[in-house]
């Protein structure tokens, strides 16, 4: 395992266009394909932290707030906010620029888990964070709170899951 690393080394920020096979009858962007976008940026970001293969565990609170149009710039913003043990969180945000009027947009935040794999496809320890600004420790307890409120759903649909056998 490599040692330590603040959030800022493995920051990730990719830029697509939205071209017509991106988009809906409406002239908006598919949900799913911004949805591959964040993925990927999760995980360039999350192997950036491990040096090693990642697999998305899962996504979670991602919101939409606003829709990306045909021609429009998205821009994708992935940071690490919180480690445990073989897992991390990673922090997305997607902002739209109209490129004709330079007018930027929120458009939409994601959490995503990614794991940590071994050379045998096992689940394997992610270096710790190192938390240098407020901003980092805010992210890293916000992160842990959801990775709290993560192991209680996945443990009430088990139990569900048992129930209905």
């Amino acid at each position: 395992m490599t040692a330590a690393k603040a959030p800022k080394e493995s920051w990730v920020e990719m830029t697509e266009i939205v071209l017509p096979q991106h988009t809906n009858a409406l002239g908006t962007v598919f949900g799913g394909v911004i949805m591959s976008w964040v993925d990927i940026a999760a995980a360039i970001c999350s192997q950036r932290h491990a040096q090693m293969a990642v697999v998305t565990a899962s996504i979670d609170a991602l919101h939409f707030l606003a829709p990306i149009k045909l021609g429009w710039i998205v821009n994708i913003k992935a940071c690490i906010n919180f480690v445990h043990r073989s897992s991390c969180e990673v922090g997305i945000r997607i902002s739209a620029e109209q490129p004709l009027t330079n007018q930027h947009y929120h458009t939409a935040t994601a959490f995503l888990t990614m794991v940590a794999l071994d050379n045998s496809g096992k689940p394997t320890p992610m270096p710790a964070l190192i938390l240098e600004t407020e901003l980092d420790k805010r992210r890293f307890a916000d992160g842990q709170s959801r990775h709290s409120e993560r192991l209680a759903f996945r443990e009430r649909i088990s139990k569900r899951a048992k129930e209905e056998e």
